[in-house]
């Protein structure tokens, strides 16, 4: 007999080889009917899957979150299945479940086009309407060539070859369609349900290298209900609609060019934008940290002692002088962080454990090799900026440290109205430097903040763990803001570093007088403040609060005949320290409140001529059609008072 012990704990025996569809049978006939999956010691697995030893299980409902990634993964085969249905002779490759939904992957000589997905989704529900069972057969590679390359399966038999010997080659089939799959899978194919979509076909190179031939890529997404799915489609609406490359044009903030891939062109508007971003980040500072800046071009010998060359190498950029003759022709490294350098600064000098913690920040440019392919406007750029820090501090000062940039990270995600944040502990990754006794430590004393966070916040903040996700050189915090239409987006982080200081011997001298390495702990708030910048966009959809609009105010005219009176309307504000602009252009007035909304100025101060006889003016919002007359001089006043940023407001009160 096996023991299997159930969510309440309770323990029970079984025959070895029962399945988890007889032990939800055993316990109720609706169980039965809503089971999906089993999870065995957390693992999930065929509800058809024999059970030989002891374990945890858990039968798994199509309303468990954990059902989703099947759902996903059931609808890519009936896709798969639906396509050669449709197109015999279309070979079916690759299908993974990929965030938000899945995708397969086909060789066909005429690729498809959006014009064929309706007619894919039709075939996709006359499929899950019949039920088929999803079975599992293992079978012997032999047989598995043998049925592929009978049926024209090239691409299988090439994925055939690269399982392990010894491992498992498993067949799932549902009906008479089959495909080569790990699993697993639900019951059968009408637990997909209704809730999916084809969303998109795109070119992908077999196994994503460009020397392999093109294939098409059909995306879908799949939920666990109509509700779900709408939701999600609405969000990619909203999306589309705050999408900051879109944006970035409209509000004239940046622009990309093929002669610069991958590196942001600043217009006069979009760098104001950065610089307040940058101006807010220094002032936190202020108090904590030494802000310093570290050379972006350092000897490749550099980054041999740091590592990152043996890790990273592919990753970066490494530049030499055009001329052979040059006196200096090492090979030198655009660099793809700041770390190494703020340990040479540490370095420069005897520090003393009274000098610890010492915080050192920089506003860092760095640069970062990314595929053509991968970039994505602000999002994912080859040269950019972190609003970087690295604490040197003792094993005794870990704690409190990790607990003040906490501090720091969520008053800072506040400002810019994040109140959703998720906060996640990775631990150490198999592959890994430092002993087992720094982990132990490092986990312990992060493991101790992690619950203090989630306490100080009264459970606002979630927390998590994130098992084998740590960097190679020490355990880190992962910080997930949720914006406004509910993505989420990975920012900051916290990561312990055993390893730098001790590669470049970075010391300092203990109250024993004794040399003893320093704990560095990476920091990072924004990280990408490109990145970042993209994410205030989108969340924004660019109606940015005042304090952080690039342009907060337009001065803008009636008649001509109000065109001295609105000059000194500009003069004023801008006196006042307000981004102001005028536009004396001789339009009509509802074209240019049109014209200066899409580009989100959030503020526009309309003049006439009974304005400037009797000096007021019509201030008119972003997005309203209501205006507000006041005088001159409290319009002033009272949009100064609202262009103070959060963190002036609360030194102020």
């Amino acid at each position: 007999m096996i023991d299997l012990t159930f969510p309440d704990n309770s323990v029970r025996a079984f025959e070895p080889g029962v399945t988890g569809a007889e032990i939800a049978a055993g316990i109720s006939k609706s169980l039965a009917k809503k089971a999906v999956a089993v999870a065995i010691d957390g693992t999930l697995a065929d509800l058809s899957e024999p059970i030989r030893s002891d374990a945890k299980l858990e039968i798994v409902t199509r309303d468990d979150p954990r059902a989703l990634e099947l759902i996903r993964h059931d609808a890519a085969h009936v896709m798969a299945e639906a396509v050669q249905e449709l197109w015999p002779g279309t070979q079916v490759t690759i299908g993974p479940v990929i965030e938000n939904g899945f995708y397969y992957d086909f060789k066909r000589d005429e690729p498809f086009t959006p014009d064929d997905l309706p007619v894919i989704e039709k075939k996709m529900r006359e499929i899950i309407q019949r039920g088929d069972a999803f079975t599992k057969e293992v079978w012997s590679r032999e047989e598995a060539k043998r049925h592929f390359l009978s049926k024209g399966e090239t691409y299988k038999v090439e994925l055939l070859d690269a399982i392990p010997e010894g491992e498992d080659v498993k067949i799932y089939k549902q009906g008479d369609w089959l495909d080569l799959c790990r699993g697993p899978h639900m019951a059968s194919t009408k637990q997909i349900g209704d809730a999916f979509k084809l969303m998109k076909v795109a070119g992908a190179y077999w196994r994503g290298d460009s020397d392999n031939e093109m294939l098409t890529r059909i995306y879908g997404t799949a939920w666990a209900n109509e509700a779900e799915l709408k939701a999600y489609l609405h969000m990619l609406e909203e999306a589309e609609k705050r999408d900051h490359r879109k944006l970035g044009r409209e509000m004239d903030l940046f622009h990309f060019q093929e002669e610069g891939p991958g590196v942001v062109f600043w217009h006069a508007k979009g760098w104001s934008l950065f610089q307040s971003l940058v101006s807010y980040m220094r002032r936190r500072l202020a108090e904590d940290y030494d802000e310093v800046n570290a050379p972006q071009i350092l000897d490749t010998s550099l980054w041999e002692t740091s590592g990152h060359w043996g890790w990273y190498k592919e990753n970066m950029f490494s530049v030499q002088c055009a001329d052979p003759e040059a006196e200096d022709t090492r090979l030198f490294a655009l660099k793809p962080m700041n770390c190494p350098g703020h340990v040479q600064i540490f370095k420069h000098g005897l520090k003393s454990y009274r000098d610890l913690p010492l915080r050192l920040a920089e506003f860092g440019a760095v640069h970062r090799y990314e595929p053509s392919g991968a970039m994505h406007g602000l999002m994912r750029v080859r040269g950019f900026t972190q609003d970087d820090a690295h604490v040197f501090c003792t094993e005794e000062q870990l704690a409190e440290e990790c607990l003040k940039i906490n501090e720091l990270i969520l008053s800072t995600y506040a400002d810019f109205g994040f109140d959703e944040i998720v906060v996640k502990l990775s631990t150490r990754p198999e592959k890994r430097v430092g002993s087992d006794a720094s982990w132990d430590h490092a986990e312990a004393v992060m493991g101790k903040v992690l619950k203090t966070i989630e306490a100080q916040s009264g459970g606002r903040i979630k927390t998590g763990i994130l098992e084998g996700e740590g960097a190679f050189y020490g355990p880190k915090f992962e910080y997930t803001l949720r914006d406004a239409i509910g993505r989420e987006w990975q920012c900051g982080t916290t990561q312990v570093d055993f390893n730098l200081p001790e590669r470049f011997g970075a010391f300092y001298v203990d109250a024993n007088g004794e040399k003893k390495t320093p704990v560095m702990v990476h920091r990072a708030i924004c990280g990408s403040m490109e990145r970042f910048l993209g994410i205030l966009i989108e969340n924004y959809a660019g109606h940015f609060p005042l304090w952080l609009a690039p342009q907060q105010v337009v001065v803008t005219t009636i008649t001509s005949d109000a065109d001295d009176y609105a000059r000194e309307v500009l003069a004023a504000m801008k006196k006042a320290g307000l981004r102001a602009e005028i536009d004396l252009r001789n339009e009509k007035i509802n074209y240019k409140v049109r014209e200066h909304s899409l580009a989100k100025t959030p503020v526009i101060v309309v003049c006439g001529k009974r304005e400037a006889e009797e000096r007021t003016v019509n201030i008119r919002r972003l997005g309203s059609k209501h205006q507000t007359a006041m005088g001159l001089d409290e319009a002033v006043s009272s949009l100064v008072d609202e262009a103070i940023a959060p963190d002036l407001r609360r030194d102020a009160e």
